[in-house]
């Protein structure tokens, strides 16, 4: 009851309207008091085939400049437009496990509405204190072979994946949504092909990891409002089970998609375009959106996680790729040669790494990891030559080891999408393989 009387007496009792002045392409300018008239307010703008959400997203003069979160037809000038000056809210409920939201909360899944938890958390919310969140916690169980011996995660980190298009991101998230020993999973399909949707909560994800996951979902198709809106709603979800105390697993696909949302916005808005294009919004988003991962405060659980970035035309270097490098606690490459091979998930663990990984490893584990390093990448260095039957036998003693190895190694990478190694298995594998290599 007492939880009732004060969300009653927090709702604002005044009514704020403002009238559509002009629709200029993305953008719909708005007047109105400037009391409501503030970035980041939402507006309702009723037209005959019913009402469109929109959000203020800067300004020109005294002209609110607002994109909707849906269609603009049917939107006309002189429409009236209620205003809501509070900053978006939403209230999460343990209830949502197993279930599929859009961007603003509402189910996808043809389930029923959602129940409504007690607090409201807002969208945009901010991180933790950073002399106030916990240290990380212990190693988690990946479940995958090639990430718990080469990219070793702990509780409350975060590891970027980055690969080109088609190159096994969705599967290794499927496998790390399935295999990891997180308590809950928040999976955010941030533009994601409207096929594909479905077909990664339904088969690749499946009902066991489904039961113990909340996905939230905005098509390639939606505005880049609701796009940049599911990147937020995956956040405070993960939030929302991290101040119950409990281990949280983050999965964004993608980071990439979330800063081609902000640069459509930024664009429409009148921000200048920089690298790529990209507007200095999107570079200022990104830490605000990554940071709210990690640890949480002293007493409560963490986020661990664990975002793709989807890097153009292959080059790791490009802008969205080299912000958020430099902003994560480490990065997963997946390679286009190694998938076009055929071993999955495609890892190139030369070029992955944890930077947690010194304080993770177990003293016997440190000589078994460092020393497959060495081993594959003897091999990658002469791997031309000994494709085009250049390279002698005898000539490099860890040469011929790591061509001798190199099939179990290579067998050892590759995984199942429904196959999960512990850490103990993980090293025991890769150990076997090694000490066989040296007879």
């Amino acid at each position: 009851m007492q939880t009732l009387i004060e969300r009653i007496s927090g709702i604002e009792t005044r009514t704020f309207r403002g009238r559509v002045a002009a629709v200029n392409g993305l953008l719909v300018e708005a007047e109105g008091p400037k009391a409501a008239l503030t970035l980041g307010a939402r507006a309702h703008i009723a037209h005959g085939s019913g009402e469109s959400v929109c959000e203020v997203v800067g300004f020109r003069g005294e002209t609110a400049l607002m994109m909707s979160f849906g269609d603009l037809n049917g939107i006309r000038a002189g429409a009236e437009a209620r205003l809501e000056p509070e900053a978006a809210c939403v209230r999460p409920h343990t209830s949502w496990l197993g279930r599929v939201l859009d961007g603003a909360g509402r189910p996808r899944d043809g389930e029923g509405p959602l129940a409504e938890g007690e607090s409201a958390y807002p969208l945009k919310g901010e991180p933790p204190c950073a002399h106030a969140r916990a240290r990380l916690g212990e190693r988690l169980d990946l479940g995958v072979r090639a990430l718990n011996v080469f990219a070793p995660m702990r509780t409350g980190q975060r590891l970027g994946i980055f690969a080109g298009s088609g190159v096994g991101k969705s599967v290794l998230m499927s496998m790390l949504a399935k295999g990891s020993a997180a308590d809950v999973i928040v999976i955010g399909l941030i533009g994601e092909r409207g096929r594909e949707a479905r077909e990664f909560v339904e088969d690749t994800l499946g009902p066991e990891g489904r039961s113990r996951a909340v996905v939230i979902t905005e098509t390639s198709d939606s505005p880049a409002l609701a796009r940049r809106q599911a990147a937020y709603m995956t956040m405070t979800v993960a939030e929302y089970f991290r101040d119950q105390g409990l281990s949280v697993l983050c999965l964004m696909d993608s980071v990439t998609r979330f800063a081609l949302a902000q640069r459509e916005i930024g664009l429409a808005a009148g921000e200048p375009p920089t690298t790529r294009g990209y507007t200095p919004s999107v570079f200022a988003e990104l830490p605000r959106l990554l940071e709210r991962a990690g640890p949480g405060p002293e007493g409560s659980g963490s986020i661990t996680a664990l975002f793709t970035v989807l890097v153009d035309g292959d080059d790791h270097n490009e802008p969205i790729a080299d912000a958020v490098r430099g902003i994560l606690d480490g990065h997963i490459v997946m390679s286009r040669q190694i998938a076009e091979r055929g071993r999955f998930p495609a890892i190139d663990v030369l070029r992955s790494i944890s930077r947690t990984a010194p304080e993770v490893y177990a003293p016997d584990e440190v000589p078994i990891a460092a020393e497959a390093r060495k081993v594959l990448a003897a091999y990658a260095d002469m791997e031309e030559l000994i494709r085009l039957g250049a390279y002698t036998a005898g000539s490099n003693p860890e040469v011929d080891r790591a061509i001798a190895v190199n099939g179990p190694l290579e067998a050892f990478l590759a995984q199942g999408k429904d196959e999960a190694s512990s850490i103990e298995e993980s090293f025991a594998a890769l150990a076997g393989i090694l000490v066989d290599g040296k007879g």
